[in-house]
Formats: structure tokens, C-alpha cells, sequence
């Protein structure tokens, strides 16, 4: 009920990101881009804060501390062990394939040895998603933000309606 025309220029077309990030360690086509945080959403890092060269005396610690997590990641007969990402001595870290320590806020260079293709998407914008907006300063998802690094395929579903062929 306005009189007024719409200025389309008078809308906001960035909106702060307040979710922490950090500076990706690789840029793509339009140069420095930014990639949320993921120690924070970890509810048991850091690692090192129980994995220490004391003894374990615990029964079934392992059990208690990573029973909730189920590896189903890698291919039939070829799926992934805890250490295939992560590293054997320094636990606050991944490892990639050539021995490198990976900070858990860039799992996106470990992830992306493996799954080559859509890193490049990621990094071009065509896989993943920006944070809150289009314009303004470029953040993205981390790959752990969407996907379940120790289960990371999405479950299969049927839509939650149903169209009926109009035929």
C-alpha cells in the first residue's frame, strides 16, 4: 500500500557473518576467501587433552570416549581407519596422504585429496554454500559444516511430498 516505487539499490545486499572463520589457505578465482571455523563445534577438542603418552587404565575406553562414532566412510572392502585422517602422534591435527599436518579448521585440504572434484566446485562456489549472503566479503561452509567426516554421504530419502503426474 505503498506510493512509493521500490528502489531495489536501497536493500542491503550483505549482511554481517558472525560465525567465527579463518582465512583459507588456498584462494580461488576471485583471490582470498574465508571458511568457518570447525574446532569449535567439536565437542572433545582438544584431542591432546586426553590423548597423552600416559597409560590408558579405563576399561573400555574406547568404547566410552568414541562409541558414538561410526566410521562408514571409503569405498566397500576399502573403508577408512581413524588413522587415515588423523594424525598418529599429534592428535590436535589431520594427515594427509604425504605426511602433512592439516589444523582441523582447514579439514577442506584433507578432504579434498580424496575428493578432488568437488573441492574444485568448492572452491569455485558450485559445491557448498556462503554464509548468510552473496555479497560482501566471501565465507563459506567448511566441508565437516554439511557432511559428517566420519559418515560423510547423505542418507538417501524420498521427498516429504509427492506430485502426482499430470499426464
Amino acid at each position: 500500500m505503498s506510493n512509493e516505487t521500490f528502489d531495489n539499490r536501497s536493500v542491503p545486499v550483505d549482511k554481517q557473518v558472525i560465525q567465527e572463520s579463518v582465512l583459507a589457505k588456498e584462494e580461488n578465482q576471485d583471490g582470498p576467501f574465508r571458511v568457518l571455523t570447525r574446532k569449535k563445534m567439536i565437542g572433545r577438542y582438544k584431542c591432546s587433552s586426553c590423548h597423552t603418552a600416559k597409560p590408558v587404565t579405563a576399561n573400555s575406553a574406547l568404547e566410552l570416549t568414541h562409541g558414538d562414532i561410526a566410521i562408514e566412510h571409503g569405498r566397500e572392502g576399502q573403508a577408512l581407519s581413524c588413522i587415515d585422517c588423523h594424525h598418529l602422534e599429534e592428535r590436535d591435527f589431520l594427515e594427509d596422504k604425504k605426511g602433512r599436518k592439516i589444523d582441523f579448521d582447514h579439514s577442506y585440504q584433507l578432504c579434498g585429496q580424496c575428493h578432488f572434484r568437488q573441492k574444485r566446485d568448492w572452491l569455485g562456489g558450485a559445491h557448498g554454500k556462503r554464509v548468510a549472503n552473496w555479497g560482501g566479503e566471501r565465507v563459506v561452509f567448511n566441508c565437516t559444516t554439511c557432511h559428517n567426516p566420519h559418515s560423510p554421504r547423505f542418507k538417501k530419502r524420498f521427498p516429504a511430498t509427492y506430485s502426482v503426474p499430470l499426464d
